[in-house]
C-alpha cells in the first residue's frame, strides 16, 4: 500500500540496516518519504541503502550507536537538515548486549548492561528528535515487547524494557500532543525474517530452547514475519491513523491477548 500523505516528508528509521527496520525504510521510501536510515556499522548501511535506492534515490543513512545520547544527537541533526525539519521517527533495532536467561542467573552487571542496551537506545532518538519534529508535527512509532505485557521466564529485563516502552508510549502522546506530535508503538512476539531470529536459533541455548516452543504456539500455525509487522509501523506512521496516539498494538499471530 502506498501512502500519499508520505510524499516529501523526512522519515528517521533507526536501526534499519535490516530486518524490521530496513522492511520498514522500503515502505516509507516506495510512498515518497525522504528517508533516513541508521546503523552501528558502515558496510551494513551501505548495503541496506543500495538496496533502497532501487525504490528511491532519497535515500540516505547515518553510522552511530544509538544508546550513546551524542550519536542521536548527530542522527536527529543530521536527518533535520535534509528537508528543515523530521516528520517521521521510527524507533526500531536496539540489539541487547545480553540474550535472554534465568533472573537468578545474571550478574549485577549483567542486569545493568541488558537493561541499558535496549532501553536508552529506543528513546534517545526519540528525545534527539523531539526538537526537529515540534517544527511541523509528526509521528513517532516505537517498537516494543510483548515480554512487556506477559510475562516470560528468561525475559524479566526484557520485560521490564517492554512496559517501559508502554508506558512511556502514553505519556510522550500527552506531553506531545501540544505540538501534534503523535506516540505509538509496535510490540513484537519472535518474528521471523530478522536479525534476531538469525541469533536465537543459531545456537542451543537458553534462548534457543525457549523460542523453540513459542514457534509450535502460534494459532495461525507460524509466527509474523517482518513485512507484516512493518505495516503496522508505517500505517501508524500516517495520517490514515491520524486519531490513533498513545496506543501499543501488539503484532504477534494471536500468541496471546490481554495486556495492558
Amino acid at each position: 500500500m502506498r501512502y500519499a500523505d508520505f510524499e516529501d516528508k523526512v522519515a528517521l528509521v533507526t536501526g534499519a540496516s535490516g530486518g524490521l527496520g530496513l522492511r520498514i525504510a522500503e515502505k516509507l521510501a516506495a510512498s515518497g518519504a525522504i528517508v533516513v536510515i541508521n546503523s552501528r556499522t558502515q558496510e551494513s548501511a551501505e548495503k541496506a541503502v543500495a538496496g533502497l535506492r532501487s525504490i528511491s534515490d532519497r535515500v540516505s543513512y547515518a553510522l552511530g550507536d544509538c544508546a550513546d545520547y551524542a550519536a542521536a544527537t548527530r542522527l536527529a541533526e543530521t536527518a533535520a537538515s535534509i528537508n528543515g525539519g523530521i516528520d517521521i521517527v521510527v524507533s526500531s533495532g536496539a540489539q541487547g548486549s545480553v540474550s535472554p536467561m534465568p533472573f537468578a542467573d545474571m550478574t549485577g552487571a549483567q542486569l545493568v548492561e541488558a537493561f541499558e542496551s535496549r532501553f536508552f537506545a529506543r528513546i534517545f532518538p526519540v528525545h534527539a528528535a523531539v526538537p526537529h519534529l515540534k517544527t511541523r508535527g509528526g509521528a513517532v512509532v516505537m517498537v516494543g515487547t510483548d515480554a512487556g505485557r506477559h510475562p516470560t521466564p528468561g525475559e524479566s529485563i526484557v520485560g521490564a524494557v517492554g512496559a517501559s516502552v508502554i508506558l512511556m508510549t502514553k505519556a510522550l502522546a500527552k506531553e506531545f500532543s501540544r505540538w501534534k506530535i503523535r506516540v505509538n508503538s509496535v510490540s513484537l512476539t519472535l518474528t521471523s525474517d530478522t536479525p534476531s531470529w538469525e541469533r536465537i536459533f543459531a545456537q542451543e541455548n537458553f534462548q534457543h530452547r525457549l523460542f523453540s516452543k513459542l514457534v509450535e504456539r502460534f494459532p495461525s500455525g507460524r509466527p509474523p514475519t517482518a513485512e507484516e509487522v512493518a505495516r503496522v509501523a508505517v500505517f501508524l506512521s500516517s495520517e490514515e491513523s491520524a486519531q490513533v496516539t498513545g496506543q501499543t498494538i501488539s503484532v504477534n499471530g494471536g500468541l496471546s491477548f490481554g495486556g495492558w
